[in-house]
């Protein structure tokens, strides 16, 4: 009977460490990958091209995202003209195709605006942009504006901006003369 015991309760050591093994690959990403270089096309033409030192595919989560821990540049076309985003780290999740960037976030679009901040949400489905975060936004007539938050669509024409402060350039040539 102390035979069977001691073997009963080696057994379930075993099958005991083979669980967690099973519970940390859980954990571990369905593919790996670096020196990403993915471009998108559309009608043979490139319309997007992801650059990312290195990236993590989650898809086996029940909630499931891609993870770019070293960053990532993305760089896009829509009629011929160019706009970047770049981030020190994103993470996208799969079901809601919202992007999460952080650190160093920058964003210039085609006409030259430039928006700088620490974290940015864009909400890929809605084509919205939003932070809770501080950020600084040079618009294309060079005026800048410094703020706490904001939301916007994505190119920048309606922008929502809280608690904020800028420098507003005019062009006295535009106004109206009330005299």
């Amino acid at each position: 009977m102390a035979i069977g015991f001691v073997i009963a309760l080696f057994s379930c050591e075993g099958n005991y460490s083979n669980v967690q093994k099973l519970q940390q690959a859980d954990n571990l990403p369905l593919g790996e990958g670096k020196g990403m270089n993915t471009k998108y096309t559309d009608s043979g033409k490139v319309v997007a091209n992801l650059i990312a030192p290195e990236f993590l595919d989650f898809a086996n989560k029940e909630f499931p995202y891609t993870e770019f821990p070293k960053g990532l540049e993305l760089y896009f076309w829509q009629d011929g003209e160019l706009s970047t985003v770049f981030s020190d780290y994103a993470i996208r999740y799969e079901k809601t195709g919202l992007v999460d960037l952080r650190e160093n976030v920058v964003v210039v679009t085609s006409d030259s605006v430039v928006l700088k901040a620490e974290q940015l949400y864009w909400d890929q489905a809605k084509e919205w942009v939003f932070t809770d975060q501080p950020y600084q936004i040079q618009l294309k007539d060079g005026s800048v504006n410094n703020g706490a938050s904001f939301d916007s669509n994505q190119d920048f024409t309606t922008f929502i901006s809280r608690n904020n402060q800028g420098t507003q350039l005019i062009d006295k040539n535009n106004l109206k003369d009330d005299q």
